[in-house]
């Protein structure tokens, strides 16, 4: 049986890839940079490293077949990308819904240059383009418990996905022949808006949690104070207000993966329901 090693280990997707592998008797590897800290799971291998760090991977890939990678919020770091790609069979990048390079150009995001490392260094890969987490809804919480939301465009739709669902999809890929060179665009099953998903939150919860539309000059200034990246914050608003016209996309691919659909935003929040509850 190959050696699977996990990136991310701990993260909202990772605890549940290596859960799952580990559940069905696959020989995991999982990556952290404090493993003295980790939970332990029966199965489940714990090795120090840092994707920041190179040299760091060389005992985490040793004897490794596959790779689930998630990059962190740091700038890429070609040496580790290149190191994963080269010293395994499979590597299987959770990236984002971004489009492919064409000759000559160069990437503009992270997720961009992650991927023509990867496809240009990998024997064989999968792209898992996720595009947007349900776990985002988790930056209303202290809102939400105080009864009223105020975020901007209150009417932008998305198709957020439940964390669960990328790592099953995750599972599956690693698990299972045929996705070699796959760039798979994974949503949850729904477009529904903002606002939608805080009425839909305050069910849950039980209690009446109201929205407020927040100015986008006002949230630009807020959320550059709470990010610390204008440019991010920038694209998040452009997007968020194109999502008002136009809803973001829905995908049916977790389902054909799978053979069932991708959980709805409502069963997210039964999952989260308590990270709400004041």
């Amino acid at each position: 049986m190959s050696k699977i090693l996990v990136t991310g280990a701990t993260g909202n997707v990772g605890k549940h890839v290596v859960s799952s592998l580990a559940a069905a008797g696959h020989e995991v590897r999982a990556l952290m940079r404090t493993p003295a800290s980790a939970p332990q799971l029966d199965g489940v291998e714990v090795v120090e490293g840092d994707l920041s760090s190179p040299h760091t991977l060389e005992p985490a890939l040793h004897d490794v077949e596959s790779v689930y990678l998630m990059w962190p919020g740091i700038p890429v770091e070609p040496q580790a990308v290149q190191m994963i790609a080269r010293r395994s069979r499979h590597v299987v990048y959770l990236s984002t819904d971004v489009a492919d390079l064409r000759d000559g150009e160069q990437p503009t995001s992270v997720h961009q240059e992650n991927e023509w490392l990867i496809r240009t260094n990998a024997v064989s890969w999968t792209f898992l383009r996720a595009i947007d987490f349900a776990t985002n809804a988790l930056a209303w919480a202290d809102q939400v418990k105080q009864g009223i939301v105020r975020w901007p465009y209150g009417q932008a739709a998305r198709s957020l996905i439940h964390e669960r669902d990328i790592a099953d999809v995750a599972v599956h890929v690693l698990t299972s022949a045929g996705h070699d060179g796959a760039k798979y665009v994974i949503t949850g099953p729904e477009s529904i808006t903002h606002a939608q998903q805080v009425t839909i939150i305050g069910e849950a919860i039980g209690r009446h949690v109201r929205w407020e539309d927040l100015p986008p000059d006002t949230a630009r200034k807020r959320l550059t104070a709470a990010w610390g990246n204008p440019e991010f914050v920038e694209a998040r608003l452009t997007a968020w207000a194109g999502f008002v016209h136009t809803p973001e996309r829905v995908t049916d691919t977790v389902e054909q993966l799978l053979g069932r659909p991708a959980r709805t935003f409502r069963s997210w929040v039964d999952d989260h329901a308590d990270d709400f509850r004041a």
